[in-house]
């Protein structure tokens, strides 16, 4: 547990601000968090990992530990957070759809076992790493819009479908009854 000095130096209280900024997402939704310890990684690893990371709006960020832990004490974050803040921490800050940060995160594990997920903090609600990884497997804000959407137009397409299979059956008994009518009197000629 780390000593929290009675008056913070000038340099302290700037960094602690820059990781409240980091971790306060400004006007729209509070992020997510996945940690994780990065030791063993090279640098190459952890710009690949970013890499992938930008394409869901996600950073990693290496964090100072007793730094984080102020900040998220000011952000009024669950006390259980402090618990994934020690050793070498990085953290995975998600904006949004943060299974689709955790999905990149444990397929990166795959490629580099070297990482280890700590656990994470999703709206309010602390994590430990096996259910970040429960949580990964669950579809994302998209896909669940994507499978509502498709619920709802069913009854529609159904209704559609049918109402405009009677007509085609409508047409076909005509076309039959021509074409019939066509070969009766085709044979009496």
């Amino acid at each position: 547990m780390a000593i929290v000095a009675k008056k913070i130096q000038d340099a302290k209280t700037k960094a602690i601000d820059e990781l409240k900024a980091d971790f306060s997402a400004g006007d729209t939704a509070a992020p997510d968090f996945i940690f994780t310890d990065y030791r063993g990684l090279t640098v190459e690893q952890i710009t690949n990992l970013r890499k992938n990371l930008r394409a869901k709006d996600a950073k990693f960020k290496v964090i100072k530990n007793n730094f984080a832990r102020l900040a998220f004490e000011q952000l009024s974050a669950p006390a259980e957070v402090a618990a994934y803040l020690s050793g070498p921490t990085a953290v995975a800050i998600a904006p949004k759809d943060a299974n689709e940060v955790a999905k990149i995160l444990l397929d990166f594990v795959k490629e580099a076992p070297v990482l280890n997920i700590k656990g994470g903090m999703v709206g309010n609600t602390v994590y430990d790493a096996k259910q970040i990884a429960a949580f990964s497997k669950l579809p994302g804000r998209l896909e669940l819009i994507s499978m509502l959407m498709s619920v709802m137009n069913g009854p529609a397409r159904n209704l559609a479908a049918a109402l405009n299979d009677v007509n085609a059956r409508l047409v076909r008994t005509i076309k039959a009854v021509g074409d019939k009518k066509a070969e009766g009197g085709a044979a009496s000629a």
